[in-house]
């Protein structure tokens, strides 16, 4: 197992400045650093929809959830479908997204409690928490088992994604999509 850098024993977050990141990251490091930038993308993500003209956001779209709001909505479902297999629970859900959407603003509030349970779940990680294996049914009935470590990379990933959605809708705008690569994140949070 690789030692992690004093900084990091210290406050359980990994230094964001190249000179003060280890060489190499374990899993438990890779795991908090990745709630952050997941958190991080979406305030990114939220904050340049919520600038975009009036009606923008949920204008209806060729896309596969018809709007940027609804999009960021499936975004948030699948997130509290996930942390309900973390929690060992039943989330409550019977589909990947709901039929309607919540306004932009009180998403954006939903989101980040969210996120913010994303980033005290990973901070309270360990090495042996993070790799036990956590059993769930998907949504369409098959039954699955994931490391929390590979729960947390998939919510990171998907998430991703279908931000990749949402910056594509912003073209048609005609507006500018945010950045949001892990790159700016690390430059972002050094300063």
């Amino acid at each position: 197992m690789v030692e992690r850098s004093a900084a990091v024993a210290q406050d359980s977050r990994i230094p964001s400045h190249p000179d003060e990141r280890p060489a190499m990251f374990n899993a438990l490091d890779n795991a908090r650093m990745l709630a952050r930038y997941n958190a991080w993308s979406n305030k990114v993500m939220f904050d340049a929809v919520a600038a975009l003209p009036a009606g923008e956001a949920a204008k209806e779209r060729k896309s596969l959830f018809k709007n940027m709001v609804h999009t960021l909505n499936h975004n948030y479902v699948i997130d509290a479908i996930w942390r309900g297999h973390l929690e060992g629970r039943e989330h409550g859900y019977t589909a990947r997204n709901t039929p309607d959407h919540p306004p932009l603003d009180e998403l954006k509030v939903q989101q980040q409690a969210m996120d913010q349970w994303y980033l005290d779940w990973a901070a309270a990680l360990t090495d042996a928490t993070l790799a036990e294996q956590v059993n769930f049914t998907l949504i369409g009935g098959a039954p699955g088992t994931m490391t929390r470590y590979e729960i947390l990379l998939h919510v990171v990933n998907h998430t991703s994604y279908h931000r990749g959605f949402v910056c594509d809708m912003f073209f048609e705008v005609p507006a500018r999509p945010p950045t949001m690569d892990l790159p700016v994140f690390l430059r972002e949070a050094s300063r």
